[in-house]
C-alpha cells in the first residue's frame, strides 16, 4: 500500500500514546509466568506485542481483553503447556529472543518461527549462551526456525555480553529465573533495563561494567502493570514538532527510563526545546509529560556509548539531522544492518532520492545539503521505523511525499496516521 503525505504548516495539541513496546512485551511475558491473575493497563497494540500474546496463548496462557486493560491468568514456574503447533513470532525479534529464554527451561519441545524479515536476523547471540546453560536448541544456521527441546535443568552462568543487546540480556535473565543459583550477565555498555526494573533484579557496578543477577528467587509474581507511553513512538512526533514552525505539542505519560531518553538528550543538545513538565513512577519505571516547541536544530557529534540506547530512534534522528544546521553523521551503528531491514542501506537509499549528499559506511552514514527533489516516492523496505521516519520527512517537502508498503507501521504503531491528523494544522 502506498500512502501520501502532504506538506503541513504547524503542529498543535496533545497526544496520548499507547504503551511502550519494550515494556509491554515484558509485562505480558512476566504476567504469563507468574502464578495467578495480573492486570496490564495501557498495553501497546502493536503487531509485535500481539505476536508475543499469541505465542503465550499457544502455551496455555489465558488473556481477557477488557476496554482499557488486559487480565492475564499466569501459569507459574514450569506451568506452561506444550503448544499444538509452531509458535509464530511474526516480525518481532523481542518475541523470538525472550521466549526462547523462557522455553529453554520448559519440560516440552517447541519451535519458534517468524516472517521472512525476522528469519534473516541473527539468533546465535542467544543460542550460544543458552547452550552454555545446558539448553537443547537446534537452529537453521543460527537463524529461525529454532527448535527448543526439554532438558532436566538449566545451569546458572556468568556471561559477558559481546555486543550490547537488551534482547540478549533479557533472554538470558529469563532463563536464569529457572536456576537455583544466580546467573550473572555482565554488560559494559548500558542497554534497556526494563527486565531488571520490572523483576526488581539486583545489579552491581564493577570497573565500569554492570553485573546483573537473576535466579528462582526473582521469579515474577502476579500484580498490576501500568505501561508508560512509548518513547520510540513519541520520537517521531517530537522531531516533527521541533522542525515545524510556530508549533507546540504535549505528549502525555512518556517513558523516561534513563536507558531510553538518549534521543531526548541528543535533541536537546541540538538545541531542541523539550521540557519535562511532570514526572511519576510506576513499576520502577519513570514517566512524564513532555512539552515540545519549534526549534532551530544544530547537528552535533554523536558519541559511540549512546548508540545502543538510541538505536531504534536513529531513522527519525537522521531526519532531524537533515533539516538541522551543519553536517549529520552517525557511526558505530552496525547493529542497524540487522534490524527489520538493513536500516543503513534503507536510509541512504531514501536520502539519495532527495538529491542530498549521502555517504554510506559499514557502521553508519552521513548526509549533507537540502532536499533538491520534490514529490518523492520513498521505500519502506517493510520496516516500520523507516516508513514513519520518511512520512515525517515528507511533511516538510513542498509537494509532500509517498511511502511504499506503508502498512508495515502496524508492527509498532497502527494509529500513526490518526495521531498525525489530530495534531497537524
Amino acid at each position: 500500500m502506498e500512502e501520501k503525505f502532504d506538506h503541513i504548516n504547524s503542529i498543535k495539541g496533545e497526544l496520548f500514546l499507547l504503551g511502550d513496546k519494550s515494556i509491554s512485551h515484558r509485562a505480558v511475558i512476566f504476567s504469563a509466568m507468574a502464578k495467578g491473575k495480573s492486570i496490564i493497563k495501557n498495553l501497546s497494540d502493536s503487531e509485535d506485542v500481539k505476536s508475543t500474546i499469541s505465542c503465550l496463548q499457544s502455551l496455555s496462557t489465558d488473556f481477557v481483553f477488557k476496554h482499557d486493560e488486559i487480565e492475564v491468568s499466569g501459569n507459574g514456574i514450569f506451568g506452561f503447556s506444550k503448544p499444538s503447533s509452531q509458535l509464530y513470532a511474526g516480525n518481532s525479534g523481542t518475541t523470538a529472543r525472550l521466549l526462547t529464554g523462557l522455553l529453554s527451561a520448559q519440560k516440552f519441545d517447541s519451535v519458534i518461527t517468524g516472517d521472512d524479515s525476522l528469519s534473516s536476523r541473527p539468533m546465535n547471540r542467544i543460542i550460544a549462551p543458552l547452550r552454555m546453560m545446558g539448553a537443547d536448541i537446534r537452529d537453521n544456521n543460527y537463524k529461525l526456525p529454532i527448535e527448543v527441546n526439554p532438558v532436566t535443568l538449566l545451569n546458572h552462568i556468568v556471561y559477558r555480553l559481546p555486543v550490547p543487546s537488551a534482547q540478549v540480556k533479557s533472554c538470558l535473565l529469563i532463563a536464569g529465573l529457572h536456576c537455583e543459583e544466580e546467573t550473572c550477565i555482565i554488560e559494559e555498555i548500558p542497554t534497556r533495563n526494563h527486565t531488571e526494573l520490572l523483576l526488581g533484579l539486583s545489579s552491581q557496578k564493577k570497573e565500569g561494567a554492570s553485573y546483573i543477577y537473576a535466579s528462582k528467587k526473582n521469579y515474577p509474581t502476579a500484580g498490576e502493570y501500568n505501561i508508560p507511553s512509548d518513547i520510540s513512538t513519541a520520537a517521531f512526533f517530537i522531531v516533527l514538532t521541533l522542525l515545524s514552525q510556530n508549533s507546540e505539542l504535549i505528549i502525555k505519560n512518556v517513558s523516561l527510563n534513563e536507558t531510553r531518553t538518549g534521543i531526548i538528550n541528543i535533541l536537546r543538545t541540538m538545541d531542541g526545546s523539550i521540557e519535562i513538565i511532570s514526572e511519576n513512577t510506576s513499576n520502577n519505571e519513570k514517566y512524564g509529560d513532555l512539552l515540545v516547541r519549534s526549534s532551530k536544530l544544530v547537528n552535533v557529534q554523536i558519541e559511540a556509548n549512546v548508540i545502543p540506547n538510541i538505536i531504534d530512534e536513529i531513522p527519525i534522528l537522521a531526519v532531524a539531522g537533515l533539516f538541522a544546521e551543519g553536517f549529520f553523521e552517525i557511526r558505530n551503528s552496525s547493529e542497524l544492518r540487522v534490524k527489520e531491514s538493513d536500516r543503513i542501506k534503507a536510509l541512504c537509499y531514501n536520502f539519495n532520492k532527495l538529491g542530498v549528499q549521502v555517504e554510506e559506511f559499514e557502521d553508519g552514514f552521513s548526509i549533507d545539503g537540502s532536499p533538491k527533489k520534490q514529490n518523492v516516492v520513498f521505500e519502506s523496505f517493510g520496516d516500520h521505523r523507516i516508513a514513519m521516519a520518511f512520512s515525517i520527512l515528507s511533511l516538510f517537502l513542498e509537494e509532500g511525499g509517498k511511502i511504499n508498503n506503508f502498512e508495515c507501521v502496524k508492527i509498532s504503531n497502527p494509529n500513526f496516521i490518526s495521531q498525525l491528523k489530530s495534531i497537524c494544522r
